[in-house]
């Protein structure tokens, strides 16, 4: 018992220094890092690096520092650094089989700084989801929904996947489908319609609205409404001239078929 107290008092006197020092390396290592990521995104920020850019390199330093910080760490513990780096490449190996899908994601990560398909802060559809982007991250692209619900997408399947951009042109086209009666004047409809686009302040002018026929249904002439907005406008237009042309339409005396449900037992006695 003896032996081994004494073995154990060499072992916290042979140690505790190394422990102490790395300990110490750490917390300095971490003030460190935190304080050269803030100061890369200011100098990125003050030489006008576009905002996605700046967080996904802001992420990428981060890790790349915390990694070497660890290893450092390690060797002042007295673990050989050739040794532990065979290992940590024996296990970077079969993680890196394991995690096929997050390497996936970084890649895809990579490809869209390269490629630049979106920003922050443009409306997006991809992966069946809508929304704008809040964050492009080393592994995911976060999107905020249109019912302000937050939407991750791994950046692998983004990458590869279709991507619409609605931000990009800055303007959309509204494509409405209007059904009038049959016995309505199609002049007279179509002069209606226009005049409800072109009363709307939020409707271009150029490129200029249209109204089309655009097919002759099984029981009303359908029209094709083709107004266009900025983007930030779109849903305001959308709702704002779907209601308006009602209002016209019947302020014109011009009918909107609906079901008709017949009574063919004649009236009730």
């Amino acid at each position: 018992m003896e032996e081994y107290i004494e073995k154990l008092k060499v072992l916290v006197v042979e140690y505790t220094p190394k422990i102490l020092m790395a300990l110490a390396i750490l917390v300095i290592g971490l003030f460190a890092i935190s304080i050269i990521i803030k100061t890369s995104r200011n100098v990125m920020k003050k030489r006008g690096v576009d905002i996605t850019l700046q967080n996904f390199l802001g992420d990428l330093l981060s890790w790349t520092l915390k990694l070497l910080l660890f290893i450092t760490v390690i060797a002042k513990l007295g673990i050989e650094t050739a040794s532990f780096a065979a290992i940590l490449a024996a296990a970077g190996l079969a993680i890196g089989l394991a995690l096929q899908g997050s390497l996936g994601n970084f890649a895809g990560g990579v490809l869209i700084m390269i490629f630049k398909p979106f920003k922050i802060g443009d409306l997006i559809e991809a992966q069946g989801a809508i929304g704008v982007v809040k964050e492009i991250e080393i592994f995911t692209t976060k999107l905020t929904g249109l019912s302000n619900r937050e939407i991750i997408i791994p950046n692998g399947a983004l990458s590869n996947g279709n991507i619409v951009n609605y931000t990009t042109e800055g303007t959309r086209r509204v494509d409405l489908v209007i059904g009038v009666s049959y016995n309505a004047d199609i002049k007279q409809t179509k002069e209606v319609l226009l005049g409800v686009l072109t009363s709307n302040q939020k409707v271009l002018q150029d490129p200029a609205p249209k109204v089309t026929v655009l097919e002759l249904a099984d029981s009303s002439v359908n029209f094709a409404v083709r107004p266009w907005c900025k983007t930030e406008h779109y849903w305001d237009v959308h709702f704002e001239v779907t209601e308006n042309i009602k209002l016209a339409l019947d302020k014109a005396g011009i009918e909107i078929p609906y079901p008709h449900q017949v009574n063919i037992n004649g009236p009730e006695s």
